[in-house]
């Protein structure tokens, strides 16, 4: 009788030619299923990136055929104020939206985690601004709200507080679309609150027996057992914040002002391309935005080693 190593041995040396027929027929059928993938991946993804990549190098303005001029998109950036101006008023976002967002995130998760009656209603009330936050409609209901007659004004006006149009004043406008991240903490909250879930009770209640409090168990038990989920919002919602851009555009009216205040990069870019058909500009623009992108998430995975606990 042969061995359990030998019987190993041999299904490891097995090749294609051995196969049985239903598994040759199970192969066929998978890859029949996944072509019309693979279809859409080369054609709606991978094409339109390395075209992009080639429209960097060229002058190109949509109308006439694109023409090589190497390196001078690139360098065209180290001259370009706005571009400069854009990428400052994109970067103070992301640094400070998405810190306020989770924490706003993991602290309502923390009050949901304490088993109220209707959770699943709380859950779905709290997710609904993340499924609607980066929408035309909220952000021409966010325009209105703020603006100079908005409900805002009309909130301070009843304490005798004279309000303005925050929209439009180059001080807060920018202000006004961080908050509006920060309401969109939904899809980090609920996925807190499912971290949460998983840390077991038993950490809390000898915690509990030692004489911790509920501040010192969140320091010590919930903050490094949760750092895996907060690495992965963070990654997740820096990404997603580089990215912005209906909020800026339909709250700025697509001009990115007062005085380019919210002036984001990806809005700028569609200035570019689409408004003064510089598309080749706008290209290379596109592989900035990626290489910026691609350097925070290292940097994120790189720190990551230094604060994120994995409970193995």
């Amino acid at each position: 009788m042969a061995t359990i190593t030998e019987l190993r041995s041999l299904r490891r040396t097995k090749g294609p030619a051995s196969m049985a027929p239903s598994e040759r027929g199970d192969n066929k059928a998978a890859a029949v299923f996944l072509a019309p993938w693979f279809l859409g991946l080369a054609v709606i993804t991978v094409g339109p990136i390395l075209a992009s990549l080639y429209l960097s190098f060229t002058d190109y303005n949509l109308l006439e055929d694109p023409s090589w001029i190497g390196l001078e998109n690139y360098q065209r950036m180290l001259e370009d104020t706005r571009l400069h101006n854009s990428l400052r008023v994109t970067f103070t976002y992301v640094f400070v939206s998405i810190p306020l967002q989770l924490a706003a995130a993991l602290g309502l998760a923390l009050v949901l985690d304490r088993g109220l009656r209707g959770l699943a209603l709380y859950r779905s009330v709290y997710y609904l601004p993340s499924l609607l936050g980066g929408s035309v409609a909220i952000a021409l209901l966010w325009r209105q709200v703020f603006g100079s007659d908005g409900l805002i004004n009309q909130v301070l006006g009843y304490f005798g507080i004279q309000g303005q149009g925050w929209v439009s004043h180059p001080d807060y406008a920018l202000g006004t679309l961080v908050i509006l991240n920060v309401w969109t903490f939904g899809a980090p909250m609920v996925i807190f609150l499912a971290g949460l879930r998983q840390i077991p009770e038993m950490y809390y209640e000898a915690a509990s027996i030692d004489g911790a409090g509920k501040v010192r168990q969140f320091v010590a038990i919930t903050v490094p057992l949760l750092s895996p989920i907060v690495f992965f919002n963070l990654v997740l919602q820096i990404i997603g914040a580089f990215q912005s851009f209906t909020q800026a555009f339909i709250v700025s009216g697509g001009t990115g002002g007062p005085v380019d205040s919210t002036m984001f990069y990806t809005l700028y870019l569609y200035q570019r391309g689409f408004g003064a058909l510089d598309m080749g500009y706008a290209s290379a623009m596109a592989w900035l935005l990626l290489a910026i992108i691609a350097g925070m998430t290292a940097l994120n995975f790189i720190a990551s080693k230094y604060w994120v606990f994995y409970n193995d």
